[in-house]
């Protein structure tokens, strides 16, 4: 039998396997039954919103096209889940980013899990504020679009504002309890599938639209499936990439009242993208800043001019170009905030440090500093690699646009989904495997 046909075999006897056994068939139906929740709270609207404006802007608007994609489609259907998940990741990455910084929480994050259970508590309580925040520049924005009417604080529109800025901030941190229960008690990160569940289910519609609006035609639509199946096995070949750097332990053993030393071998593994997304959301809140400013002064007299050029030069579909120097601004900055990132991420790991308590070393290197500087080096020309997959594949709209105008090929949204797939099935995998089963992933 081919190797295809068994790899095959083989997957769907996994599948069988897993829906088979009633504690990891109770764990896919209750993350099923989750999603399906938040799918039908993601289509309860608030009330006088403007329909026909609303997709309008959001075709428009950079901003609110990315909002909508971490809000897993909420945003266009105006709902009480308008914001999703969004404020709950800023706060996270705030909180990550302020951790070797403040002494508190790098005390905190050296504490083990009491430790980080506080951190925890400590991003759901930033979460409240960011969401009230996030939700009233939203309704700006919106109401800026045409799409609502009376934002404010003052006037006979407080009330309603200040009622619709509760019920978005209730909704998001709804969207975060429902990815929690997901954690304790279903399959894959509750977070990321809430997320993972407005993508997918956006797909046909996108794909459909493409159709009806007849931007699409035969050989663009076949170059835009090229281009996604090799940009989805580009992310998977990245993510599941690592260096393993050797190490080595020297582990004792008292027997009849002597010791004996023992040596002991394991390695590091060193992600070639170790930062994800987190470029992408950094960047593209940095490319879509100044247009926003920038809009606030395109009726001004004096600074009327200069707000119109900013406005061009930061958009995707700009006259200079066909937006050639976005995407250029968009690649540099992708690179730069994925060393960044995971610089900031690999020194609150202090690896050389704990390896250094655990009585481990690497082959060759000396422990303590000379092994951080080994180590960094590693990490830093592995993320080269990593920098510049990540800054190509932030840039595939660009040229997915050329081929369907119609149907944007998103790349945080490709980036979510995949690593998604690959984190679920490799927890489905560890499931079957403590039982004996031949998991998904070979």
């Amino acid at each position: 039998m081919p190797k295809r046909q068994q790899s095959k075999g083989k997957l769907l006897q996994a599948m069988w396997s897993a829906f088979s056994l009633p504690d990891i068939r109770a764990k896919l139906l209750f993350t099923l039954g989750i999603l399906v929740v938040f799918r039908f709270v993601a289509h309860v609207p608030l009330p006088g919103i403007d329909v026909v404006a609303m997709k309008e802007l959001l075709g428009k608007s950079q901003l609110l096209g990315m909002l909508d994609l971490f809000s897993g489609g909420a945003m266009r259907n105006y709902s009480v889940a308008m914001m999703g998940v969004y404020p709950y990741i800023t706060a996270l990455i705030v909180v990550q980013l302020l951790t070797p910084v403040i002494p508190r929480l790098n005390a905190l994050s050296q504490e083990g899990e009491a430790g980080r259970n506080k951190i925890a508590k400590y991003t759901h309580w930033l979460a409240v504020p960011m969401a009230f925040l996030q939700g009233y520049g939203q309704l700006v924005i919106l109401q800026r679009g045409g799409v609502i009417e009376g934002v404010g604080f003052s006037g006979p529109y407080a009330l309603a504002t200040i009622t619709m800025l509760l019920t978005v901030t209730a909704g998001t941190m709804f969207c975060v309890w429902l990815g929690e229960l997901i954690d304790e008690r279903g399959v894959g990160n509750g977070i990321s599938m809430i997320i993972f569940a407005g993508i997918v289910a956006g797909l046909p519609e996108m794909i459909g639209r493409g159709f009806i609006t007849g931007g699409v035609n035969m050989p663009g639509l076949v170059g835009f499936v090229a281009l996604a199946i090799a940009t989805i096995v580009g992310i998977v070949i990245f993510t599941e990439a690592h260096r393993r750097i050797p190490v080595q332990y020297a582990k004792s053993t008292f027997r009849g009242g002597r010791m004996y030393r023992q040596a002991g071998s394991t390695h590091i593994p060193i992600r070639v993208n170790s930062a994800g997304m987190i470029p992408l959301i950094f960047g593209m809140a940095i490319m879509v800043f100044p247009g926003t400013v920038a809009s606030y002064f395109v009726n001004s007299a004096s600074t009327g001019g200069f707000a119109v050029w900013v406005q061009n030069v930061f958009n995707p579909s700009g006259p200079y170009g066909d937006g050639a120097p976005y995407w250029i601004m968009y690649f540099a900055l992708v690179m730069g905030f994925t060393f960044f990132y995971t610089m900031v991420m690999f020194q609150q790991q202090n690896l050389a440090e704990m390896l250094q308590k655990q009585g481990g070393f690497v082959p060759g290197i000396r422990p303590g500093n000379t092994t951080h500087e080994y180590l960094n080096g590693v990490i830093t020309r592995v993320t080269w690699a990593g920098a510049l997959f990540l800054a190509v594949v932030a840039v595939v709209p660009f040229f997915t646009r050329a081929m369907a105008p119609t149907m944007m090929l998103s790349s945080a949204g490709l980036l979510i989904v995949v690593g998604v797939s690959l984190d679920t099935m490799k927890q489905l995998e560890a499931q079957l495997l403590m039982r004996h089963y031949e998991g998904f992933i070979k």
